[in-house]
């Protein structure tokens, strides 16, 4: 299998265990980048991604647009990948999505900062961005290029950015990391929230987000969910034959 062939299957196996996982429901998108061409991006066609097979996966240039054109329909959002790839060089894949468990951080005068040690992947601070600001009354989707630099500017170099009323997106140097961070941002928001309603709520120091990012950010860590997930979706790797 070559490497593009491979990074299509993973971008495949990434929409449906980020839709088993509801990070994603009928909206939400996960792209990653070329794996020979850091110019160009791999993205489904507007598809709901637990539906996303192989043959919905299209080929982006660093401008948002299909590589060669294309008649089918696209995400409108697509501008947010190709933003941040040509900001971020060291971004490998970014997911945009709608958790709910998010949702309140994005519009609440709450930071969202990590509590457990596997959400140190999402880092110590988490900036939001509020598309008013910049561009006034919209309809808050990131469809044209200049909304999309704006918020890779305010995704700066970190993982994740906070969209108000709208979503988060985040960016990281593979794709299997990209999708746990965006799990474990959701999981986190839930556990910040639940605790918040008990009282004085202890983040995690900045130490230890380092600490804990050096071990759960690495690829170490990476396999075991990554098959877990792949199979909890069913399209788990097939089992090696036994002699």
């Amino acid at each position: 299998m070559s490497e593009l062939a491979a990074r299509r299957r993973e971008l495949v196996v990434a929409n449906r265990i980020l839709a088993h996982e509801n990070v994603f429901d009928s909206y939400g998108h996960v792209s990653a980048r070329h794996p020979v061409d850091p110019r160009q991006f791999l993205l489904a066609a507007s598809v709901s991604p637990g539906q996303v097979g192989e043959a919905d996966i299209l080929l982006y240039g660093e401008d948002g647009e299909a590589v060669g054109g294309t008649t089918r329909a696209q995400y409108s959002e697509r501008f947010i990948h190709a933003a941040i790839y040509a900001q971020r060089p060291d971004v490998q894949a970014v997911v945009h999505a709608h958790t709910p468990a998010v949702l309140p951080f994005t519009v609440a005068p709450v930071p969202l900062r990590p509590v457990l040690h596997v959400a140190a992947i999402i880092g110590e601070h988490i900036p939001l961005w509020d598309m008013h600001a910049e561009f006034g009354d919209t309809d808050l989707l990131v469809t044209a290029p200049a909304h999309a630099a704006s918020l890779a500017n305010a995704l700066g170099n970190g993982r994740v950015v906070l969209m108000r009323g709208h979503g988060f997106t985040a960016a990281a140097g593979s794709l299997e990391l990209a999708v746990r961070v965006a799990i474990y941002l959701g999981i986190n928001a839930q556990a910040q929230a639940a605790a918040m309603a008990l009282g004085e709520v202890r983040y995690l120091s900045p130490g230890e987000v380092a600490a804990a990012d050096a071990r759960m950010g690495s690829p170490r860590a990476t396999g075991r969910v990554w098959d877990n997930w792949a199979q909890r979706c069913g399209l788990a790797k097939p089992l090696p034959v036994q002699a």
